[in-house]
C-alpha cells in the first residue's frame, strides 16, 4: 500500500507542477506578489495532496512564535516536504537557497521572480556578503528570511555541521532568529520517493534575540534545534 500511495503521489506531484508551472506563466507580467499567489497555491495543494493521496499529516506548533514581518526562520531540512509547507506558511519568505535551483526547469523562473536568495556555494565570502545584502533589502520590506542552517536535507537520526550562513544574517541584519524543528523525514524520505503515512510535527520555537556573539548564537541555535527534534522523533517512534 505504501509503495502504491508514493507512487500515486509522486505521479501527482510532477504532473500537477509542470501544470501549475505551465499554466501560472502569465502570472509574471503582474510582479511578484501575483507570482508568490500562485506559488502558495501550488505548495498549498501538494501538501493537501500529501494529506489525502499518501496519509502524511501536519501538526503545527508554537504558533506564537511566527514572524510578524522581518526576521530571521532558521528551520532544520529533512525533506522536500518543508519547502512546500513553508512557502504556504509563511508571509512571502525570501528563502536562502543553493543557486543551482534558479536554473532548474519550471521551478527555476520562479524562483527568481519571487526574488529568493540563491547562494553560489563555490564562491565562500564574497557568496556571504552578498547573501546578507540580499536578505537585508528583503527584510527592509517586512520579508521572512527562511534558511536551513545545515545547508541541506539531513535524514533523521543523522547530525550535520551547521554551516556559517545563519550566523552571518543573524550578525549582519541585527534581526531576531526563530528556530523551527520538525520530524518530516519520518515520513517523506530524504530522497523523495517514499511516502509513509503518519503526521508531521512542525514546531516554531522562542527566538533568539539579536545581540549575541557569532560563536555563542551558533552553540544556541544548534542546540536548541538539535534537542527540539530529537524529541520530535522519538515522539514518532512513539518513545
Amino acid at each position: 500500500m505504501i509503495l502504491v500511495r508514493s507512487l500515486l503521489f509522486n505521479i501527482l506531484f510532477y504532473a500537477f507542477t509542470l501544470l501549475v508551472g505551465v499554466f501560472g506563466l502569465p502570472s509574471f507580467l503582474f510582479g511578484r506578489r501575483a507570482v508568490q499567489k500562485v506559488s502558495r497555491f501550488w505548495s498549498g495543494t501538494l501538501v493537501a495532496m500529501a494529506r489525502v493521496v499518501a496519509g502524511i499529516d501536519v501538526e503545527l506548533r508554537g504558533t506564537e512564535y511566527l514572524p510578524k514581518g522581518a526576521a530571521i526562520v532558521a528551520a532544520k531540512h529533512q525533506s522536500a516536504w518543508e519547502t512546500l509547507y513553508f512557502t504556504e506558511l509563511l508571509d512571502r519568505p525570501a528563502a536562502v537557497m543553493k543557486q543551482e535551483l534558479v536554473r532548474v526547469p519550471i521551478v527555476g523562473p520562479y524562483m527568481r521572480a519571487m526574488e529568493m536568495i540563491p547562494v553560489d556555494r563555490k564562491a565562500g565570502a564574497k557568496a556571504l556578503r552578498q547573501m546578507v545584502e540580499d536578505a537585508r533589502a528583503a527584510a527592509a520590506t517586512g520579508r521572512a528570511i527562511l534558511i536551513f542552517p545545515q545547508g541541506t536535507r539531513v535524514a533523521p537520526g543523522t547530525k550535520a555541521p551547521y554551516h556559517p550562513g545563519t550566523a552571518a544574517l543573524y550578525v549582519g541584519l541585527g534581526l531576531p532568529v526563530v528556530p523551527v524543528a520538525l520530524n518530516s523525514g519520518m515520513y517523506w524520505s530524504r530522497n523523495a520517493f517514499w511516502k509513509r503515512p503518519g503526521r508531521i510535527v512542525v514546531e516554531f520555537l522562542p527566538p533568539i534575540p539579536p545581540g549575541l556573539d557569532r560563536k555563542a548564537f551558533m552553540a544556541r541555535l544548534e542546540e536548541t534545534l538539535e534537542t527540539a527534534t530529537d524529541r520530535l522523533e522519538a515522539e514518532a517512534r512513539g518513545e
